[in-house]
């Protein structure tokens, strides 16, 4: 096979090109009482789902607190893939995986029909999830270790995950001039200066921001890791998840056309909420990654789930009218939280998300303290993610879930805007001397408040 087998789709139709909103057809608008399976919010409450489940985010902290940490979404599963688990219950079918079988061509054609990306079947490899892919894929492509960038503030699980291999962690803050992005400088530099960078690791899109990275920016990526030999990577469990009117750009297609080793790993586990199902896929970029590939130990392949393969191929065969609600009421919260933020949150800055379902709060000009996370969890009774854990350029800040009912956004901002200080009020102007300008150069003017800040 050649290069040509794995690429984006140029001209299929004008909807590739304009990216996921339109692929799919209109955006549907979101359930206003109701998530994305049809059950009333009202049955979503945080009490009642504190009875009925059992994972960490309902377990981990006391009752009274509102969990708003983990990406787990409060939305009901998606009858699909509700069907299709209870179909191989009733089979009796709950035995060990031996290859990707149907989830190859599942996630194939959707990666076809959403993003134009063309994936051979063969080049699909199972792994029980993406930190497994990723930890696999540097066993198999660098078993020697050595340095690996990371831009940051990113998932904190990513930190976790590496410490399983030898690699010296070089983190590579995004730049902030205006909106986020990669810091292509910093990282060129990176990979040319000695001793040089190994391996990059690219969250694509980027968590916690919910940056979807600019086509040019990625194609920049690859050719630089193919100039300096670095492999790369491609985290794309977020994707999607990619709100309407924005283009998610697969890696893979781009790092073959430059020549730079690379392999994707993703999920359905993010966009449909199936964490604990327990499939993920690593997809290799081009025939020499996918040789590389071969060389997975077995276990990366029995270790994953059958449940979740199934689930998987329900989610990206069947379940994409339910993904698209769930965006429409992602994308609804979000805007609900940008105007709490605007009118019950001062000195709070937001990084606005373009995919995803978590938001990016900065707390460090509200008065609140070196750690808002604890003062949120204490005094509120909110949990959110310290973005101390998310590397250079996360202190001050948290991390917020938005897949939950609007009403859970609402009670959060309000347990918050309850402990932040009072705003500043606007200074009292000076007195003028007669004739004067009304500006002293020995004392400017009191610097005024203004609105929080918020980036895309």
């Amino acid at each position: 096979m050649t290069e040509a087998d794995c690429r984006l789709i140029p001209g299929t139709d004008a909807e590739r090109a304009a990216g996921r909103a339109t692929s799919r057809g209109a955006v549907p608008a979101p359930r206003e009482q109701a998530d994305p399976s049809g059950v009333p919010f009202a049955e979503l409450d945080p009490a009642l789902l504190r009875r009925q489940r059992t994972s960490l985010k309902w377990t981990r902290f006391p009752a009274d607190v509102l969990p708003l940490f983990v990406a787990e979404m409060d939305f009901t599963v998606a009858p699909e893939i509700r069907d299709a688990l209870v179909a191989r219950i009733d089979a009796s079918d709950i035995g060990y995986l031996d290859d990707p079988g149907p989830l190859a061509p599942a996630f194939s054609d959707f990666a076809r029909d959403r993003w134009g990306w063309s994936v051979p079947h063969d080049r699909v490899h199972l792994a029980t999830d993406v930190a497994t892919g990723i930890v696999e894929s540097l066993r198999v492509f660098r078993p020697e270790g050595g340095r690996l960038a990371l831009p940051t503030p990113v998932y904190p699980g990513f930190f976790e995950m590496l410490e399983e291999v030898p690699f010296e962690i070089v983190e590579i803050p995004l730049a902030e001039a205006g909106a986020p992005r990669l810091d292509l400088a910093a990282i060129e530099s990176a990979f040319a200066a000695a001793p040089g960078i190994d391996a990059f690791l690219l969250c694509n899109p980027h968590n916690p921001h919910g940056l979807v990275h600019r086509a040019d920016d990625l194609a920049e990526l690859a050719r630089l890791a193919a100039e300096h030999d670095v492999f790369v990577i491609s985290d794309e469990i977020h994707a999607p998840l990619t709100f309407s009117g924005e283009t998610f750009t697969p890696f893979a297609p781009l790092a073959a056309a430059a020549g730079a080793l690379a392999v994707v790993t993703t999920s359905a586990s993010k966009g449909w909420n199936l964490a604990g199902a327990k499939c993920s896929v690593i997809v290799a970029a081009d025939e020499r990654a996918n040789a590389g590939l071969a060389g997975l130990p077995p276990g990366t392949v029995t270790r994953a789930s059958i449940l979740g393969l199934h689930a998987g191929v329900a989610a990206f065969a069947e379940g994409r009218d339910w993904l698209d609600r769930a965006v429409a009421q992602i994308e609804a919260n979000e805007r609900l939280l940008a105007e709490l933020i605007r009118d019950r949150l001062p000195g709070v800055e937001y990084t606005r998300p373009r995919a995803g379902y978590l938001a990016w709060l900065d707390f460090r000009g509200t008065g609140i303290g070196d750690d808002p996370f604890t003062a949120i969890l204490d005094r509120a009774r909110v949990a959110l993610n310290d973005g101390r854990h998310f590397g250079a350029g996360g202190a001050g800040h948290v991390r917020l879930n938005l897949a939950c009912p609007p009403a859970t956004i609402r009670e959060a901002v309000d347990r918050i805007a309850k402990i932040l200080p009072p705003a500043l009020p606007p200074a009292e102007p000076l007195p003028q001397a007669p004739g004067s300008s009304g500006r002293s150069s020995a004392q400017p003017p009191a610097p005024q408040p203004s609105a929080p800040k918020e980036t895309r």
